[in-house]
């Protein structure tokens, strides 16, 4: 340990109802340490770090900070005692402008006689945007000029202004390209230049174990180990997070790419402005399409538009049948499904139940005469929830209290329930933990296998590789090359062809 105890957390236990989410956590962090937090969905990560950040109580048990008993009302009370939090969810408030985000319950800094002084406003939020080396986003734009990469930076711009001694990063590097992951890797070094901790909680091992000093695991709620850099070593990290030591590979193993020659989905000559030229593909019966690229290829305006969430300027998608997919709603009806990248804005409602989110696009498979029958709705989702191993109290749980990947359970149970023949996966295991990424991978190859197609959009190299019959790589909105499945192809001849 290079400091001296920052932090110290004494038996926390927490409680949401039935379910038990930590169960007697004591650990101490030390200053100039990036404490690394990881285990599966459903570890207890996240709600340990929201107890820390202010956002929750603890059930029983006490936090000491500094060598003073440290019990947050709040996060602006823990922001006040110098412990700030990015979270995994978005963060930033719609309909109001980029620095009133960053200034967010601290107005009074600008205000003389109940008038904000917006200019100053401004300047401030400006310098503090170029602080962490952010210089194209406009502190008087609204906040919905921006994507979901530029929100989450003007998050953590918010989280680090008054300098906090804690930083805790909470899956935030998911959301983000190389660009903003190297702003948040760059803060969080000068964190612990500066004496100060961090803690940083990623389901991306190689990226853990680049950037932390220590690593902290935890397993259904329960203290597992503490790790020091010396003792990092990937296979060991994977069994202390699921108890037991992982065999196999995740991916398929075998290297048959081969598929029907039914054409299910095709995509003809598309154009959108700015994104995406020219763009032609055709989906087979039984096979795993792989798209790929750098975040700003255009593969993520290809899936929207392959779904019918967005038009393009020139050019068509149809099925194998000539119909053409014009909007989601007639996707739905044609049994295709589409899994966003954007799960908490674009696939879920956070603030639905489980049950709701499940049946909404199979209310026609569920509905009698045109009526619906609540007792229809519960089978249906209790279907979905054994089908998947969905981890949840009740069906009418809000999805907001989910783990990631549990959430993720739910936005592929909700296709599965519909009887989907087409997938359209975006990112399908971005913020999801080693055990839930297997489990969805097997899902895969078990639908391939049946005879569904899907296309997978996805920024690791390993997953396409590992998982896809056909891999399209794509630059600069055009396809730069497609490759077969074969064991010859490796990260690097794709990543050739994307930068």
């Amino acid at each position: 340990m290079s400091g001296e105890v920052i932090l110290k957390s004494h038996d926390i236990v927490k409680h949401f109802g039935q379910t038990h989410a930590l169960n007697g956590i004591s650990v101490e962090i030390h200053r100039g340490e990036i404490i690394g937090l990881i285990g599966e969905n459903g570890s207890g990560k996240s709600t340990f770090s929201s107890i820390i950040s202010g956002v929750y109580p603890p059930t029983s048990g006490s936090l000491e900070l500094k060598g003073q008993p440290y019990k947050p009302t709040n996060p602006l009370d823990a922001q006040k005692h110098g412990i700030s939090m990015v979270t995994q969810e978005m963060g930033t408030l719609p309909g109001i402008k980029v620095a009133d985000n960053i200034f967010l319950g601290r107005e009074e800094m600008f205000t003389q006689h109940g008038i904000v002084n917006r200019k100053q406003m401004y300047e401030a939020a400006k310098k503090a945007m170029e602080k962490v080396g952010i210089t194209d986003i406009k502190p008087d734009a609204p906040i919905s000029n921006y994507g979901l990469e530029d929100r989450k930076l003007i998050e953590v711009v918010r989280a680090i202004y008054n300098d906090p001694e804690i930083f805790i990063v909470d899956e935030t590097t998911t959301a983000l390209s190389q660009k903003g992951r190297d702003i948040i890797y760059r803060l969080i070094r000068k964190f612990c230049d500066e004496n100060k901790a961090v803690i940083f909680i990623s389901h991306d091992l190689e990226e853990i174990m680049e950037v932390c000093s220590q690593l902290i695991v935890l397993r259904d709620g329960d203290f597992i180990e503490q790790l020091p850099k010396s003792e990092f070593e990937e296979e060991r990290i994977k069994e202390l997070m699921v108890g037991r030591k992982l065999t196999g590979s995740y991916y398929r193993s075998d290297y048959d790419g081969s598929f029907s020659d039914e054409v299910v989905l095709k995509a003809e000559k598309i154009w959108k402005s700015h994104t995406l030229e020219d763009i032609s593909l055709e989906l087979h019966k039984g096979e795993i399409l792989g798209i790929g690229g750098l975040t700003d290829c255009g593969m993520h305006d290809l899936g929207k538009i392959l779904f019918g969430i967005e038009k393009p300027l020139i050019g068509k998608v149809t099925l194998g049948d000539g119909t053409e997919i014009s909007n989601p709603k007639v996707a739905i009806n044609h049994k295709i499904g589409y899994v966003s990248k954007n799960r908490d804005q674009e696939a879920l409602i956070l603030s639905a139940s489980i049950m709701e989110n499940t049946v909404l696009p199979s209310m026609s498979l569920i509905s009698k005469g045109g009526l619906i029958f609540k007792s229809a709705e519960k089978k249906f989702t209790q279907e979905q929830i054994k089908g998947m191993s969905i981890k949840c109290r009740e069906m009418s749980q809000d999805v907001r209290d989910l783990s990631g990947g549990n959430k993720q359970k739910v936005v592929f149970g909700k296709w599965l329930g519909n009887k989907s023949e087409i997938f359209i996966l975006d990112c399908p295991t971005r913020g999801i933990d080693i055990g839930v990424k297997a489990f969805m991978y097997q899902l895969m190859y078990q639908l391939k296998q049946e005879g569904k197609s899907i296309i997978m959009i996805s920024e690791e190299l390993p997953e396409l590789i590992g998982m896809s019959d056909k891999i399209m790589i794509m630059k600069d909105g055009k396809v730069q090359k497609t490759f077969d499945r074969s064991e010859k192809l490796s990260e690097s001849l794709l990543i050739k062809e994307m930068v």
